[in-house]
């Protein structure tokens, strides 16, 4: 958990706004973080080595927006978002958050910031999850009124009443995470990041997580970071993308922009009554792979799977389909593979 502040600051809405004159609430520029890391190379031969774990990226975010920040294992997600929550400090560049350095001032901006992490609990392990709460209302010193009103909100909208006085280690990971993003919305953050929200849940957790996080931003503008790499977060979730691969912004823009900028395609899962020849597939649409009565036809990821859907229908005997969304780090290898032969 973000360290907890030390003084009784006020409550989302009685802030100075902290963001620039042109509404940039977040601001990183040219911002690197290297890590030392020493290797056993012989007997008591050790070789030290520098990893470039964010290489010089820059990006803002106007408060009130929904933004994805996605990339493969080991890109630099989470690297940065400890960075804007003032737990790693940079090696180099500048970082704001609400007009506030993010190292410098932990404390002060732990009032304004929310934090989950999707494999790093923020709860106590033992203690049972409304204890949690409890503390987490004495350490940011929330409100009575305020506490009880946004506890209320998350326990309805995140279905958490009947597992209040349930231990933490006894939860499902799909209700832990519930409980941690309830945690972190407790003290009215003004910035959520989150690193993974969804990891690990069935669908129906995800939905809910989902719904719940649309709503928070619509109603309170909270502004809102997303790592993942569930491409449907993004979708139902983000206006806008980032991508990072080997701590450099490759993308930054629409969606459908990363999708034009990494040739991704979906997939349609098609099960036919009986066996048949491949289906004839209006280009660019084509079949990639046959299995008796099934059949995958690759369609490109930004067009709209509606025609082919409605063209398949009509013209063969379909028992039941299905869209599977591309691998966002297929994705990204297509796009840093382009960019490296560039």
């Amino acid at each position: 958990m973000v360290s907890g502040p030390t003084d009784g600051g006020p409550m989302n809405g009685a802030h100075g706004d902290g963001a620039r004159g042109d509404g940039v609430f977040i601001e990183v520029d040219h911002v690197e973080k290297v890590f030392e890391v020493r290797r056993r190379t012989g007997f008591l031969r050790r070789e030290r080595r520098q990893v470039r774990a964010v290489d010089s990226i820059s990006f803002t975010v106007p408060r009130g927006e929904m933004v994805g920040y996605i990339g493969p294992n080991g890109a630099g997600k989470s690297t940065t978002i400890k960075m804007l929550t003032g737990i790693l400090t940079p090696s180099g560049g500048r970082l704001r958050v609400a007009g506030i350095d993010p190292s410098r001032e932990r404390s002060r901006l732990a009032h304004r910031i929310g934090v989950v992490f999707g494999q790093r609990t923020t709860l106590w392990w033992d203690l049972p999850l409304i204890d949690s709460y409890r503390l987490a209302h004495r350490m940011y010193r929330i409100p009575d009124a305020r506490y009880r009103a946004n506890l209320d909100r998350c326990v309805e909208l995140l279905e958490l009443g009947a597992l209040l006085d349930v231990p933490v280690r006894q939860l499902s990971l799909g209700q832990r995470m519930r409980g941690d993003i309830a945690a972190a919305l407790l003290h009215d953050p003004e910035v959520l990041y989150l690193d993974e929200p969804t990891i690990g849940l069935d669908v129906v957790s995800k939905a809910r997580v989902r719904s719940f996080l649309r709503d928070l931003n619509a109603e309170r503008g909270t502004t809102v970071l997303l790592t993942t790499h569930d491409l449907q977060d993004i979708e139902q979730l983000c206006s806008r993308v980032m991508v990072i691969d080997h701590g450099r912004l490759m993308y930054d823009g629409p969606l459908a922009g990363l999708h034009q900028a990494g040739e991704s395609e979906r997939t349609l899962v098609v099960d036919l009554e009986r066996e048949l020849p491949p289906i004839d597939a209006p280009a660019p649409a084509r079949v990639v792979r046959v299995e008796g009565p099934r059949q995958w036809v690759a369609f490109p990821a930004a067009q709209s799977a509606a025609p082919l859907v409605a063209r398949i229908a009509a013209e063969y005997p379909l028992v039941d389909l299905s869209v599977r969304e591309p691998d966002i780090e297929a994705v990204i290898a297509r796009m840093y593979e382009e960019r490296a032969t560039a």
